[in-house]
C-alpha cells in the first residue's frame, strides 16, 4: 500500500473548459432575479466554489432566501441547456492522454475533487467517457466549500494514500489554498479561469504532456 500515490483533479477550468456553459447559466440565473450580472472575467472568478459560496462572493448584498433561488436556477439553466443539445464543454487539449497514461500505471489511483454536484459531475463524466476512471469523486454535495481541504483529506482516506504521495492538480487558487491546507503538493495550469502568476503552485504546466513528469517529481515515481 505505501507506494500508492494519488492524483486529484479539479473538473471545471482544469479538466474541462466549461466557461462557455458557467457564463450562460449564470447569465440565466442572474435574469431570473432581474439581478445585473458580474462582468465575465468576475463569473469565471468563481469557479471552483460551491454555488452558495459563489452567488455569495458574486452577489454579498442579496438575501439568503435570494441567493437559494439564484442557486437553484442555475442548476435548473444547466439542465435547460443542455437539454437543448448544445454541446457541454470539451476536454482540454491532451487531457484524455495524459488521464490514460496515469490510469495505465497500477500504482496510480486518480480522483477528483470539485465544485460540482454529484448530478452535474456524472454529466460530465458520462459524457467525456470518464465514469469508472477516478477512484474517488469528491462533490460539493457533501463537504464544505473549497478551499476547506475536506474534499482532499476524504479523497486520501477512501485511497489510503498518505499526503507525501498525493497531489492536486487545478486551475485557482482555490485549489491550490486546499491542497496545501490538506498538506500535499500542488501542480497548476496556466489555461485554466485564475492567473497563473496568482497560484503559486509547486509546479506550474503549460500542458497536459507534462503532467506525468511534474507529478514523478512531486511525490516519486
Amino acid at each position: 500500500m505505501s507506494d500508492l500515490r494519488l492524483v486529484i483533479f479539479d473538473v471545471d477550468g482544469t479538466l474541462v473548459d466549461s466557461q462557455a456553459e458557467i457564463v450562460a447559466a449564470m447569465t440565466l440565473a442572474f435574469q431570473s432575479e432581474n439581478l445585473l450580472m458580474p462582468d465575465r472575467a468576475r463569473v469565471l472568478s468563481i469557479v471552483g466554489l460551491s454555488l452558495a459560496e459563489a452567488f455569495g462572493t458574486l452577489c454579498p448584498q442579496v438575501t439568503e432566501a435570494q441567493r437559494d433561488r439564484l442557486v437553484t436556477a442555475y442548476k435548473d439553466a444547466f439542465v435547460s441547456l443542455r437539454s437543448d443539445n448544445k454541446e457541454m464543454g470539451p476536454l482540454f487539449p491532451g487531457a484524455q492522454a495524459a488521464l490514460e497514461r496515469l490510469q495505465g500505471q497500477d500504482h496510480t489511483l486518480l480522483a477528483v475533487a470539485t465544485g460540482k454536484s454529484r448530478r452535474g459531475l456524472d454529466k460530465v463524466l458520462g459524457r467525456h467517457g470518464l465514469t469508472g476512471v477516478f477512484h474517488s469523486e469528491q462533490v460539493a454535495d457533501h463537504h464544505p466549500s473549497k478551499p476547506h481541504p475536506s474534499m482532499i483529506l476524504t479523497a486520501m482516506s477512501e485511497t489510503g494514500v498518505t499526503s507525501e504521495r498525493a497531489v492536486m492538480l487545478g486551475d485557482t487558487t482555490y485549489d491550490m489554498d486546499m491542497a496545501r491546507a490538506a498538506g500535499i503538493g500542488t501542480i497548476g495550469v496556466t489555461w485554466g479561469y485564475h492567473p497563473a502568476e496568482n497560484l503559486h503552485a509547486d509546479i506550474m504546466i503549460d500542458d497536459f504532456a507534462a503532467l506525468s513528469d511534474a507529478v514523478d517529481q512531486l511525490v516519486g515515481p
